[in-house]
């Protein structure tokens, strides 16, 4: 969370376009890397990216803090643009951006051609995911948030995050075992 927001918050609804500036600055490469994994272009990702800080500077005055922070709010807005870029462009969810944590918490070796291979794998894995789930797991291994800022960015408890990190985890697993013995 921003130091002082919650009064940027309320200078932005004034109008004070310098304090929706910071805001804009704060957040803006968290949200541009989520919005890329989703689209997997960075072209269409910065045009989303930017509709988001649009759409959340002309409903500002709509946004009343509700004990979630900021960023929640800009995630939710997010989701929606990436799910009506689904809806009008027919893409594809992406993890070119995925870290290799991930690759070592499903079990995958390192070495440089293994770990390309695997990348690649496991990316196609993670479209298998539901939505809510590649959510999940982008905030944790690609934006690197705590359970605690997920939790609060989905709106859901702190268990309610680890099941889900859990279950897409143990999804994945269970994917990619399958395709092994394929």
């Amino acid at each position: 969370m921003l130091e002082g927001e919650q009064n940027l918050i309320k200078k932005a609804k004034e109008g004070d376009q310098a304090s929706f500036g910071q805001l804009y600055d704060h957040y803006i490469a968290p949200l541009y890397r989520f919005v890329l994994m989703k689209v997997n272009d960075k072209a269409e990702a910065e045009d989303l990216t930017h509709e988001v800080f649009l759409s959340s500077w002309q409903n500002l005055k709509g946004y009343k803090f509700q004990g979630f922070p900021f960023s929640s709010w800009l995630y939710q807005i997010a989701r929606n643009k990436v799910i009506d870029f689904y809806r009008t462009r027919k893409a594809y969810v992406s993890f070119e951006n995925l870290d290799e944590d991930l690759l070592k918490v499903v079990g995958v070796s390192e070495t440089n051609l293994e770990v390309t291979l695997a990348v690649e794998t496991v990316k196609k894995a993670l479209t298998k995911l539901t939505p809510e789930q590649q959510d999940v797991i982008a905030m944790k291994f690609i934006e690197d948030l705590s359970n605690d800022e997920i939790a609060r960015n989905l709106g859901k408890s702190e268990g309610a995050v680890r099941l889900l990190q859990h279950r897409a985890i143990s999804n994945l697993k269970e994917i990619l075992a399958s395709w092994k013995t394929e």
